[in-house]
């Protein structure tokens, strides 16, 4: 069920490799290769991402791309390539065998053979009831499990979005009042942001530039969402609206932002620009859904009184408005814009509008307390809170003159109103291979896989006795941009000449392509005037119980000398596969070396990783020292 020929990296990963499409390759600084195999042409690129940059540079995002044809020229679709980065460690490029071996070393589940890029994986996150974020790897595990870590979070998250590259995951606290900012790479909290009177909804820009958060109180003035900088962390406005909860939309180009104001019974146009509101707009009673379709450029907002509106981009007023029964509760646009699906949780039905067309066209009876949709690009899924079944509507089959085809798939063993949680963030999303989808069941504590087609699901990943509220796909993996091109935007961490492994697994083709990138200077010179830091103690195991002593030098990159007076090395200790980790300053001693003591909480392996920025080291950079915790007695 899962893609052939992948596997999790481990614990820390170096630099994330961005699943989103690649722009389109400049000439300058173009790096190309062609290989045939077993009758499939491989074409090889990568180049500067941003335009007039002549060379591919570490620390620069780079395009990357595969295209994959038969031999005659004819595009290979639907493949799952999977690619690995790292610097060539032999003197020439590695034959066929030696390149053979590598990708093996690669697929194997060690904690030791990692590749500084890895794009052949994909993580399944659930945000769960606790404050925590699980992450599942569902190609393989440590020690039989699927857990590779927990993100911890200050308070129980409410709603998450991922920014354009993957890099990064806001997730909103609502009992902290904050958005807690979560690296995909290190899988670390890197801030937890303020972000005004209980959030809940957020979305970002399609240009990834704002992030905007619901404040879903009324409060004193009516009720507001707050605008936090995506890249630099940091709230930039909070701008009045009417009362929420609120929904969020986003024109195409990002030039306005919508907010339907539930309490207030408008929907608030936000230019974008300014971070101010423009206008209000009447909108039905207590609008509780809002989508943006780009094929009609309109906003379609659902109320609770059965109005469904259309409101166009331009004019930001309202040109359609549809009658239906009572009892809406939410709204969901098909990708293409073309399809408007609006749920009735008192009705027990899904009303579909043609954006095209600015008319309803279906009404569709689904299981008990439907509430949300999610989408693949084949079926609509519809989850019903007091059902265990979800439905399934076929897209392929809507506006050809026919009633849509229902389709009933088992979503779990007990319906989800059991768990007595909720969440507006979604519970269904699609997997990364075509056809197929990950659904999370708070009441089973399960996550369950479904490919299209089948009767039930075909898998399923445990979250370990954590409700998982809902899903999301940390993808690390080449996207097919077009036909049999693949794409993602990568960066590499150091300057130097890097083996790319190619493996296609039916037909099956391994090849070990080339790629170079030339230093940063000012990178460079920070290593060089860096450092290392070196354990000073042989212990390799100790009994469970007892406190793990750790002592550490920093010595020079050039003389080798001792460095002391560091203030800002800290060690993280991890205990595999990552469900448990202390992360705590190291105390400078008089003899100039850095301790640090750890009690560990069960027997175990555990890894421990060494920072200083000062050194220009990074956690994610340094040598794991690895320790076995013992239930018996200390051995050396």
């Amino acid at each position: 069920m899962m893609k052939p020929g992948a596997f999790a990296t481990c614990l820390f990963l170096p630099f994330a490799a961005a699943a989103a499409p690649a722009a389109a390759a400049p000439a300058a600084g173009l790096q190309s290769q062609e290989l045939t195999r077993a009758g499939v042409r491989v074409g090889f690129e990568i180049a500067p991402a941003a335009a007039g940059e002549e060379r591919v540079q570490e620390g620069r995002p780079a395009s990357l791309r595969f295209h994959v044809t038969d031999e005659g020229g004819l595009p290979l679709t639907g493949l799952r390539p999977a690619v690995w980065m790292d610097p060539r460690k032999t003197s020439g490029p590695p034959d066929a065998k030696l390149c053979e071996k590598t990708v093996q070393s690669y697929l194997q589940p060690s904690l030791g053979a990692q590749a500084m890029v890895d794009l052949s994986n994909y993580y399944v996150l659930t945000l769960n009831d606790e404050p925590s974020i699980s992450v599942l790897d569902p190609i393989r595990g440590f020690s039989s499990s699927k857990l590779l870590t927990l993100v911890l979070l200050q308070a129980p998250g409410e709603d998450w979005v991922a920014s354009r590259e993957g890099t990064r995951l806001f997730v909103s606290m609502p009992a902290a009042g904050k958005v807690a900012v979560v690296s995909t790479a290190s899988w670390k909290v890197l801030a937890n942001v303020e972000a005004g009177p209980q959030p809940s909804r957020v979305a970002l820009q399609h240009d990834g530039r704002y992030l905007w958060v619901d404040n879903a109180g009324r409060g004193r003035d009516g009720g507001t969402v707050t605008v936090i900088d995506a890249a630099q962390l940091k709230q930039v406005a909070r701008i009045p609206t009417g009362a929420g909860p609120h929904e969020l939309a986003f024109t195409s180009d990002d030039r306005y932002a919508l907010i339907a104001n539930r309490a207030g019974g408008t929907v608030s146009v936000v230019d974008v620009r300014s971070l101010s509101r423009v206008r209000d707009v009447a909108a039905g009673r207590h609008p509780v859904g809002l989508g943006y379709s780009p094929l009609s450029n309109s906003f379609w907002v659902a109320g609770e009184d059965g109005s469904i509106v259309a409101i166009d981009a331009g004019r930001q007023a309202v040109v359609t408005r549809i009658a239906a029964e009572p009892g809406l509760s939410s709204l969901s646009v098909t990708p293409d814009g073309r399809w408007v699906f609006v749920v009735n949780r008192t009705k027990d039905t899904v009303s579909i509008v043609d954006a095209s067309r600015n008319r309803l066209r279906y009404t569709v009876t689904v299981g008990k307390s439907p509430d949300q949709v999610s989408f693949t690009d084949g079926f609509a899924y519809v989850r019903s809170l007091e059902s265990e079944h979800l439905a399934l509507i076929s897209l392929a089959r809507l506006g050809k003159g026919e009633e849509p085809t229902l389709s009933d798939v088992p979503g779990g063993q007990i319906a989800p109103a059991r768990a007595a949680v909720a969440s507006r963030a979604a519970a269904v999303v699609a997997a990364p291979e075509p056809g197929a989808a990950l659904i999370a069941n708070p009441a089973d504590g399960i996550v369950y896989y479904y490919m299209e087609g089948m009767a039930a699901p075909m898998g399923s990943f445990s979250n370990y006795k954590r409700v998982p509220r809902a899903v999301l796909v940390s993808d690390r993996g080449l996207r097919e941009t077009s036909p049999g091109t693949y794409a993602a935007t990568v960066r590499l961490p150091i300057g130097g000449t890097f083996d790319v492994a190619f493996l296609l697994d039916s037909p099956r083709v391994v090849h070990c392509f080339e790629a170079t990138a030339v230093s940063d200077p000012a990178a460079d010179a920070r290593r060089k005037a860096g450092g290392a830091i070196v354990p000073l103690f042989d212990e390799r195991s100790v009994a469970l119980g007892a406190p793990l002593r750790m002592r550490f030098q920093a010595r020079d990159s050039k003389t080798g000398a001792p460095r002391a007076g560091l203030r800002d090395m800290s060690v993280l200790t991890v205990l595999a596969p990552g469900v448990w980790r202390n992360q705590q300053p190291a105390a400078p001693q008089d003899d100039g070396s850095y301790e640090v003591t750890v009690q560990p909480p069960k027997s175990g392996l555990y890894y421990v990783y060494l920072q200083s920025p000062s050194l220009g080291l990074r956690f994610e950079q340094s040598q794991a020292v690895v320790f076995h915790v013992l239930p018996g007695k200390t051995t050396r």
